[in-house]
């Protein structure tokens, strides 16, 4: 089933269960959808008000980009389930002889590497989602400030789950060039996006810390 069409309670039950998916890629990609949705809160807030005549343009603008992103988001969720269950079924093949090992050693690199692209697409998709609610946090509504720093938390720990997904998978990838070069990308967004997240959380926090 579309994590979309779940309950929250079907989802968390799946989650806590001993079944390969979903899994901590899924649940990255939820939160950060949920980040992002706190985020469409705040600019359907700030649309409409006279307040914010000046920016209604920008922020409309914030609103569908979003939208777009948590469709997206919530596509990965599932697309993460895809991917790793036929990585878990490949740990399973046989490998008696040196054809079979070969073979399992094909099958595994090209499911790792599945598996590594896309926590990789989920972080992308974070850090761009960042890039919207930076826009709120100066521009959104006063009223709904708050609710900036808790999407920026979530989206935050989208990122920060992602990665892992990504370092568990090239961790056991052969091709090592290939690799580093995945863990490179990851380490420069990661790096970056949490930059973002806690000097937008610490302007929302101090801004209202008075």
């Amino acid at each position: 089933m579309e994590i979309k069409n779940q309950t929250i309670g079907g989802f968390t039950e799946a989650l806590s269960s001993k079944a390969p998916v979903p899994g901590g890629g899924g649940a990255s990609a939820l939160g950060g959808a949920l980040g992002n949705a706190l985020g469409q809160m705040v600019a359907n807030l700030t649309i409409g008000k006279k307040k914010y005549a000046d920016v209604e343009e920008e922020i409309q603008a914030v609103l569908k980009r979003l939208e777009a992103s948590q469709e997206r988001l919530l596509k990965l969720a599932d697309k993460d389930a895809e991917v790793f269950e036929p990585l878990a079924k490949a740990y399973g093949l046989p490998s008696r002889t040196e054809e079979e090992k070969a073979e399992k050693e094909r099958i595994m690199e090209e499911r790792l590497l599945a598996a590594s692209q896309v926590p990789m697409e989920i972080m992308k998709e974070a850090f761009e989602i960042l890039g919207e609610m930076e826009i709120l946090a100066q521009k959104g509504s006063r009223l709904a400030i708050s609710d900036v720093g808790v999407g920026v938390q979530f989206i935050r720990t989208c990122l920060t789950g992602a990665v892992m997904n990504v370092y568990i998978n090239t961790g056991s990838m052969k091709e090592r060039e290939t690799a580093e070069k995945l863990n490179q990308e990851a380490d420069g967004l990661l790096e970056a996006g949490m930059e973002k997240a806690d000097r937008i959380y610490e302007t929302v926090r101090k801004g209202l810390r008075k």
